[in-house]
């Protein structure tokens, strides 16, 4: 068992529920072009392929068709990994997001919100 699932389940104990953490973003592994492989040492990113309008995400300036690159200086390369920084800890909390959008690096601060039940 990681440490993730060890708070989770630690929460739900004392709480009774977990709280997550909400970016407003859908997300799909893909490829980095080649000199950005090069310069980062990593083969693929997170293609964003939808910010919900309203959300953190949108208010940030992320949009449908980044590539997300890194979250909170750690490098992302699956939805997993953005899930596993969206626990209780990270609500309110900014949350420093380096993304490539048509060649350039773009660096935006988004705030996660308490994710609400039906978002």
């Amino acid at each position: 068992m990681n440490g993730t699932s060890r708070q989770i389940i630690a929460t739900l104990l004392s709480e009774g529920r977990v709280r997550r953490a909400y970016l407003g973003l859908a997300c799909l592994p893909a490829p980095l072009p080649p000199p950005v492989q090069a310069r980062t040492g990593r083969s693929t990113g997170l293609r964003i392929i939808e910010v919900v309008p309203a959300s953190p995400a949108d208010r940030a300036g992320l949009r449908d068709g980044d590539l997300l690159l890194s979250a909170d200086g750690a490098p992302v390369t699956s939805a997993q990994a953005l899930q596993r920084l969206m626990l209780e800890d990270a609500i309110g909390v900014p949350l420093a997001l380096t993304a490539l959008r048509s060649g350039a690096l773009v660096d935006v601060v988004a705030v996660p919100v308490e994710l609400v039940a039906g978002e």
